[in-house]
């Protein structure tokens, strides 16, 4: 069984015991949250909610909170001597996914 999830108005697929990054979600590590479902499927089945699935969910832990890899914006304007380097670190959150309940 499979289920696409909405957080922080991304969409992720997901399967049981599977992990996910997404951005900071808050809470502590080890915190349950439930995710809203927008799709589930089984065996070729699939239900779609209009836009979420009303008994649906799915339930998490929270493993981790980090900051992703680091992103290098260079800026730079031809034959004027301007260069700039700034690097950025995004906070994300580690998900276990625990449970698809139907």
């Amino acid at each position: 069984m499979y289920a696409v999830i909405e957080t922080q108005g991304k969409q992720h697929k997901v399967v049981e015991g599977q992990t996910l990054l997404v951005d900071r979600l808050e809470g502590e590590v080890g915190t349950k949250v439930d995710l809203k479902v927008l799709l589930l499927g089984e065996d070729g089945n699939v239900e779609v909610g209009t836009p979420y699935l009303e008994n649906a969910k799915v339930e998490a832990k929270i493993v981790e909170q980090k900051k992703d890899e680091k992103v290098l914006v260079f800026k730079k304007k031809r034959r004027k001597q301007y260069k700039k380097l700034n690097g950025h670190r995004q906070p994300i959150t580690v998900l276990k996914i625990e449970k698809i309940v139907k």
